[in-house]
C-alpha cells in the first residue's frame, strides 16, 4: 500500500470491499478499471468528465502497470480514485529503483525502442511523486486532471 499518499478507494463508495480487489496483473486489466471507476464515479457523483480525460488517465494506467512489469518486479499494489479535480492512480511495485527518462537515441544516433512511457505519464499527469515503500519497493501515485 501507499502509506504516504493513500486516498479513499473509489470503489469502496460503491460497496465494494477493496481488500478483496487483486492488483491487476496486465496494463489491460489497469485499463478497464480506470475506464469502470471513473466511468461510476462520473455517472454517480456527477463529477465532470470528458473523453479526452479518460483517455489520459487510462494511457497513464496502462504505462505505469507496463513500467511495474517490465522493471519493477511486478505490481504488488494498485489503487484509484476520482475526486473533483481529477483521477489519482498510485501503482506499487518491488524494486526501489525510480524511474528514468531516456533519450530516444542512443550514443550513435540510432533510435531506442521503448523509454516513452515515463514522460508519457509525466506530460499527461498534474503531480506526479514517487515513495518507498517500509516493506520494500515503491508506489508512484499520480493525479490526472478529468478536465
Amino acid at each position: 500500500m501507499c502509506d504516504r499518499h493513500t486516498t479513499p478507494f473509489a470503489l469502496e463508495r460503491s460497496g465494494v470491499d477493496r481488500h478483496r480487489l487483486s492488483p491487476p496483473c496486465r496494463p489491460a486489466e489497469a485499463r478497464s478499471t480506470v475506464e469502470r471507476v471513473v466511468t461510476e464515479c462520473c455517472r454517480t457523483d456527477h463529477v465532470p468528465c470528458d473523453a479526452g480525460a479518460l483517455s489520459d488517465a487510462v494511457l497513464v494506467a496502462s504505462e505505469l502497470t507496463t513500467n511495474a512489469i517490465l522493471h519493477g518486479g511486478g505490481i504488488t499494489d494498485f489503487q484509484v480514485d476520482v475526486d473533483g479535480v481529477g483521477v489519482r492512480l498510485s501503482v506499487s511495485d518491488r524494486s526501489a529503483e525510480l524511474p528514468v527518462a531516456v533519450a530516444p537515441t542512443d550514443p550513435q544516433g540510432r533510435r531506442r525502442v521503448g523509454g516513452r512511457g515515463w514522460p508519457i505519464v509525466c506530460r499527461l499527469a498534474q503531480d506526479v511523486r514517487v515513495a518507498d515503500l517500509p516493506s520494500g519497493g515503491k508506489c508512484i501515485t499520480v493525479v490526472v486532471p478529468l478536465s
